[in-house]
């Protein structure tokens, strides 16, 4: 009759017999709930400190990757500075051997000529020698 009377009151006695606000099963729940509570927490803790160290690796593979992008760039950019080096260079070679054959051209005609002028003036010399 004592207990029906603290139980009405939620007044209850644990294993040890002492008197307790909260029914034993309802404590012992309580309990387990704050155990399973702390393991969660431990849990996402864990967890916060492995997806930080997985951000920061990324990161870290995000600015290397940008890194290598700007070589890439830098290289494809200094390729083509070479390229239009090579093709300003060859333009170049280009109207100097025009230039060259221009020049060779002069030089066979000029060449022509004084082998000419060289036949008349033998062919002169000749006559004034066979005159006299």
């Amino acid at each position: 009759m004592a207990k029906g009377i603290l139980g009405d009151a939620s007044l209850h006695f644990d294993e040890l017999n002492k008197l307790r606000i909260l029914d034993p099963e309802v404590a012992q729940q309580t309990v387990e709930l704050k155990e399973e509570c702390k393991a969660f927490v431990d849990k996402i803790a864990e967890f916060q400190k492995i997806v930080g160290s997985l951000i920061e690796l990324v990161d870290q593979l995000a600015k290397a990757a940008e890194n290598e992008k700007m070589k890439a760039i830098g290289a494809r950019n200094l390729l083509k500075s070479i390229a239009k080096q090579r093709e300003a260079q060859q333009q170049q070679l280009q109207a100097l051997i025009t230039e060259k054959k221009m020049q060779l051209e002069r030089y066979r005609v000029e060449y022509e000529t004084l082998c000419k002028i060289e036949a008349d003036q033998n062919e002169f010399i000749d006559q004034f020698i066979f005159q006299k």
